[in-house]
């Protein structure tokens, strides 16, 4: 058998691949086989077409290439990469029912939550933490909720005095330095949280009133509020807070829905585009 006339298509030369031929008699698969293992990662496919060969073509006959015997595997492997690339994208844009399903379930869980207007009573600055104001709200309750908020380096402290706010009434109480907080005011601040400003009821608006997203029939359908416990464990504020903002115009909205009550609309003064915790 005539080695030297046979190359792969690599250029790698049979006498390098089978070094053990014998130049009279063929290979048997056994040889052939140990060799492929052997020597395969020294090769780099041309043909694009695979087609695993028969033992019988792989005995040097003059018309294939031992290389061919690869390419079966390596496109196979591109083939897989492939198909891994576009499942990638394609779950990297989700559907939009899957879309529409989220949506819902933010209003959802928003729908729940117990914001409610406002009126501080009075408001002084925490004793043992210098950020905090301590407030009396009033939130139509037989007792005003008393409040802890991080708003010193922010909001004059006679802006807060007999003001109206929007309150989140439905967390769980939090001691903050010795002292019960029930409740959160809310507010608006820009992306570097250097700018703050508590949001606005509408006029007309009292204490006690619920708010809600959306439009009358969405305040018509609006469920119960959920309990503390409820929020805590659903996680249910983390769920909505990233999703509430202000929008060109400075109201607050969820989504596409507007946070109002039954006098009008919620707002901050003057930020736009804000995030609203």
């Amino acid at each position: 058998m005539a080695t030297n006339l046979f190359k792969c298509s690599t250029g790698i030369g049979v006498r390098l691949l089978f070094p053990f031929a014998h130049s009279e008699l063929p290979l048997n698969f056994h040889q052939i086989n140990s060799a492929t293992n052997g020597n395969y990662h020294h090769l780099r496919l041309r043909n694009k077409k695979p087609k695993l060969p028969s033992a019988r073509s792989l005995l040097w006959h003059s018309s294939s290439s031992f290389c061919t015997a690869a390419s079966a595997t390596d496109a196979s492997a591109t083939g897989a990469s492939g198909a891994v690339s576009d499942a990638s994208i394609d779950e990297a844009v989700p559907p939009v029912s899957d879309v529409e399903d989220q949506k819902q379930r933010i209003k959802d869980a928003a729908d729940v939550l117990d914001i409610r207007v406002g009126r501080v009573l009075k408001a002084w600055r925490h004793e043992e933490a210098d950020s905090l104001y301590v407030e009396e709200v009033d939130i139509g309750e037989p007792e005003p909720r008393t409040i802890c908020s991080g708003l010193v380096k922010y909001v004059p402290l006679d802006h807060l005095q007999d003001r109206n706010v929007v309150v989140l009434a439905n967390l769980k109480p939090r001691n903050m330095r010795g002292v019960k907080s029930s409740g959160m005011l809310l507010a608006a601040s820009d992306a570097s949280h250097e700018n703050v400003e508590l949001l606005v009821p509408p006029e007309g608006s009292l204490p006690g009133q619920r708010v809600w997203f959306g439009s009358e029939d969405d305040h018509q359908n609006q469920p119960p509020p959920a309990t503390a416990n409820q929020i805590q464990k659903k996680k249910i504020w983390e769920l909505v807070q990233p999703h509430l903002k202000t929008d060109d115009s400075c109201i607050a909205i969820l989504g596409e829905h507007v946070m109002q009550t039954s006098a009008g609309v919620v707002i901050s003064s003057s930020l736009k585009n804000a995030n609203i915790s």
